[in-house]
């Protein structure tokens, strides 16, 4: 139950459950940092992509404890004030360490941050006084709202430390690893979705809901076939061997552009991380968590940006799911062979806001990024299974290759 989806309307016991089960995870995943970074005080290249490992793990104790612990107003839930004056944290220097509203990110490699031991005690001492405040919180959505907040914006941020540590190539313990790779696909084809109007976005008054997942709206939605499944390895090397990488026609010109910076400076000429493609084999080697793998032909093709999975649709005469599409077969279509989960997917919409958004109390969460961002729709194999709704809108700019993101497609 505590990795479930149903925790967006869990209460209060099982959200005790499932928060400690978070801070597991996260000191889980860190480990596998401290055993790698642990002798060279944690120092990493200064990337966009990712954080600090001590700033990422300290950043997770203060969000918990800036909207619960310091939050006065936190029984208000979504009509929470978010700039009213808060409580001090129990470490001084927390803000100016760990608010990621205004501690840029560039700045982030040149604070004195405190050492590993510091930050998981911070962890611990936040978690404590979380549960206890949750012990005598209300049952209702509001009183629950930011518990739940917390407990999926650490989720996210374990993610992002699988993402970080394939970015570093560091070596995972072998479980991790397993659990880390994607499974094979049974292939079949695709699926045709009879016409429909769907209500789009999270209804109210159904437990927790992300700002950007509302409010419900209706959309016409014709008649379209989608793929069964991601857009596997083999289908991707056939793009390869025809000469994807090196026809510019079938890239959007940003994509072009961004490409072309990459192949000058690496070389690029296929998918992040892979080291070889055999184009008569089909056989991909992808250099995961530090190790050269042989991925399977029928495994989704992973670590492509939106550059790169629009040029395969182009090539292939498809083109990129719409988002309302893409949720509308993941409701309806599962008993038809519909699978998601594998791997994030890239929709062929630009991050919006529905019609009638309001911006929560977190108001850095989507606001920010309307307009810029690419949606991504799904989960991925890193993703706890409580984040995977199939009306979670996941956003990142269309360059962004290092997460655990793939693509399916539909006629055009």
């Amino acid at each position: 139950m505590i990795d479930s989806p149903l925790m967006r309307s869990a209460g209060r016991e099982l959200l005790s459950l499932a928060l400690m089960d978070a801070r597991n995870h996260t000191l889980h995943l860190f480990g596998q940092y401290q055993k790698a970074l642990e002798g060279v005080r944690f120092v990493v290249p200064q990337l966009a992509t990712i954080n600090p490992p001590l700033w990422e793990l300290g950043h997770v104790g203060w969000f918990q404890e800036f909207w619960i612990g310091r939050n006065m107003q936190r029984a208000l839930g979504t009509r929470c004030a978010p700039d009213h004056t808060r409580l001090a944290s129990i470490e001084p220097n927390a803000d100016s360490w760990w608010d990621s509203s205004r501690v840029p990110h560039d700045t982030r490699w040149a604070l004195a941050l405190p050492d590993a031991g510091s930050c998981r005690a911070y962890l611990l001492d936040t978690l404590e006084s979380t549960l206890d405040l949750l012990e005598k919180a209300g049952d209702e959505d509001d009183a629950l709202y930011f518990y739940r907040l917390c407990l999926f914006h650490e989720d996210m941020h374990a993610e992002a430390l699988a993402y970080g540590a394939q970015t570093l190539g560091l070596l995972l313990d072998k479980p991790l690893v397993a659990a880390f790779t994607p499974a094979s696909l049974a292939l079949q084809g695709p699926v045709l979705v009879p016409a429909t109007v769907w209500q789009m976005g999270s209804p109210a008054g159904g437990g927790f809901a992300f700002d950007n997942e509302k409010a419900v709206h209706a959309i016409s939605v014709p008649e379209f076939e989608i793929d069964a499944q991601p857009v596997t390895w083999a289908q991707f090397v056939e793009f390869v061997d025809d000469g994807g990488y090196d026809r510019q026609e079938l890239w959007h010109p940003d994509g072009w552009s961004w490409l072309q910076a990459l192949a000058a400076g690496e070389g690029r000429r296929g998918p992040r991380y892979v080291e070889e493609i055999g184009v008569a084999s089909g056989a991909v080697m992808q250099t995961r968590f530090g190790q050269p793998m042989r991925l399977a032909g029928n495994q989704p093709v992973m670590h492509v940006s939106w550059w790169e999975a629009d040029a395969w649709c182009r090539w292939a005469g498809r083109r990129l799911p719409a988002e309302v599409e893409w949720e509308v077969a993941a409701h309806t279509a599962a008993r038809r062979g519909f699978r998601w989960g594998d791997v994030w997917e890239w929709m062929g919409t630009t991050f919006r806001p529905y019609p009638g958004f309001l911006p929560d109390p977190y108001r850095d969460y989507s606001e920010p990024w309307f307009g810029s961002h690419k949606v991504l729709r799904g989960a991925s194999f890193a993703t706890r299974a409580r984040m995977k709704s199939p009306r979670f809108r996941n956003f990142y700019l269309p360059e962004r290759d290092d997460i655990f993101c793939g693509f399916r497609s539909c006629t055009l």
